[in-house]
């Protein structure tokens, strides 16, 4: 799919990464296309897939919660059963930022933002463990994150 964007369609997919505040107006600008041409364009990503949203990057300390943890999982029966109903379930924890399927020691990877350990520890006695066909989790505490959300290169 990506042959049919031109570099004009990768530039505004480039900038709206980098700032999506960015107004329809300073996006034309920048691009040098009239605002009607880059809003038609614009919204072309939008019903293609390119662009899935838009949103602003929260300071996690600010909101208290400066802990990241990746925790990875281990279920008892390796099903399509049991991978539906894990997720099924994952999905309504808020805490929950990120859970990826994975091929190797674990099943899935989880990445969980929390105030400090006695949060994580809470919610991993509560509610982590008691997930649908977990039989192992490991915890991993982030000690310093050097790459967080970096742009995605095309």
């Amino acid at each position: 799919m990506a042959a049919r964007l031109d570099r004009i369609d990768l530039k505004i997919l480039r900038l709206l990464q980098n700032n999506g505040r960015l107004s329809n107006a300073e996006l034309a600008e920048t691009v040098a296309i009239s605002p009607a041409t880059c809003h038609r364009r614009t919204q072309a990503l939008f019903d293609e897939g390119y662009l899935s949203g838009v949103r602003a990057m929260v300071a996690p300390r600010k909101l208290g919660k400066g802990t990241l943890v990746m925790v990875g999982v281990v279920l008892d029966r390796s099903t399509p059963e049991s991978f539906a109903t894990f997720e099924k379930a994952i999905a309504k924890l808020k805490f929950v930022l990120d859970c990826h399927l994975v091929a190797g020691d674990f099943d899935y990877f989880l990445k969980i933002r929390v105030g400090d350990m006695e949060d994580f520890n809470r919610i991993h006695g509560e509610q982590l463990i008691a997930l649908p066909g977990v039989r192992q989790t490991r915890t991993f505490f982030v000690m310093k994150e050097v790459v967080d959300n970096a742009p995605l290169e095309f």
